[in-house]
């Protein structure tokens, strides 16, 4: 169960359910190593004169990082409860401006960038039209950078779907969603392309791969909370989503010590602009 869906319209519209959460989503993702903008500063050269547009940057958990890289960050945010937490949250920065509205419809007003920067949000992007403005946002030789966290197991490890598929199928019968996560080395083998967004074709050149295992821990209540902020979950209603993850918690409890990790792969994928 990954929160990186293969891209469709009302996916895209179900990305803005985040913005109902903003604080608890802040406070429950998974963030990004720095060891990944290390290795991104290195493959692209962004450096302190370099400015970078960062498309749907949630409550700024990237963007801080990105900001200690570079001369500047332009922040696009569509939910606008989550773009007012970010600017809480980098009132401090004075090279990060945060901006609300989709990608789609933003107003570059003419700016141009060095690099595009999209963390566990392109999947939210409609293809047809990303692809194409993230080729003209940026200067010739820019380079387009998608970060994600993509939930993986390893074999003979507990797994809290494992240990709860008989409460999801109790209260949400049938859903096609539910599944164990894929194996760490199944993910690992997918180092060509764009993951499972869209391919730009000729817009851009060979991609780039890195790989960062991470993990968190959370007792049950925890591990519920994150749950809350997954779309997976999201888009339950809410009598059939409270229950349901009230029934994870307690089996945490008391089948896994109240000790429940959350394994991920932390992907970089870095391609360069096409002439």
């Amino acid at each position: 169960m990954t929160d990186d869906p293969q891209t469709h319209p009302n996916q895209r519209d179900l990305g803005r359910v985040f913005n109902d959460v903003p604080e608890l989503y802040d406070r429950v993702r998974p963030g990004y190593p720095d060891e990944l903008f290390a290795d991104l500063a290195a493959i692209t050269g962004l450096d302190t004169q370099s400015t970078v547009l960062e498309v749907g940057c949630g409550t700024g958990q990237a963007t801080r990082s990105l900001a200690a890289l570079v001369c500047s960050v332009t922040a696009v945010e569509p939910g606008a409860d989550m773009a007012a937490l970010a600017r809480r949250r980098l009132a401090a920065l004075r090279n990060v401006e945060v901006e609300t509205s989709t990608f789609e419809e933003w107003d570059d007003r003419g700016r141009r960038f060095d690099a595009l920067v999209a963390a566990s949000s392109w999947h939210w992007v409609d293809p047809s039209i990303g692809w194409p403005r993230a080729h003209d946002v940026l200067h010739p030789g820019g380079w387009t950078a998608l970060l994600g966290n993509i939930v993986v197991r390893r074999q003979d490890e507990p797994e809290v779907y494992a240990e709860t598929a008989d409460l999801h199928e109790q209260f949400c019968p049938g859903n096609p969603d539910w599944g164990h996560p894929p194996l760490e080395d199944e993910v690992r083998a997918t180092d060509e392309g764009w993951g499972l967004v869209g391919d730009p074709g000729e817009m851009f050149g060979p991609t780039i791969v890195r790989w960062y295992p991470t993990v968190q821990w959370f007792d049950g209540d925890g591990f519920a909370d994150h749950l809350r902020s997954q779309s997976l979950y999201r888009k339950l209603d809410s009598d059939v989503r409270e229950p349901l993850l009230d029934a994870i918690a307690e089996r945490i409890r008391t089948r896994m010590g109240d000790r429940a990790s959350r394994r991920y792969l932390t992907v970089l994928r870095v391609g360069q602009r096409a002439e």
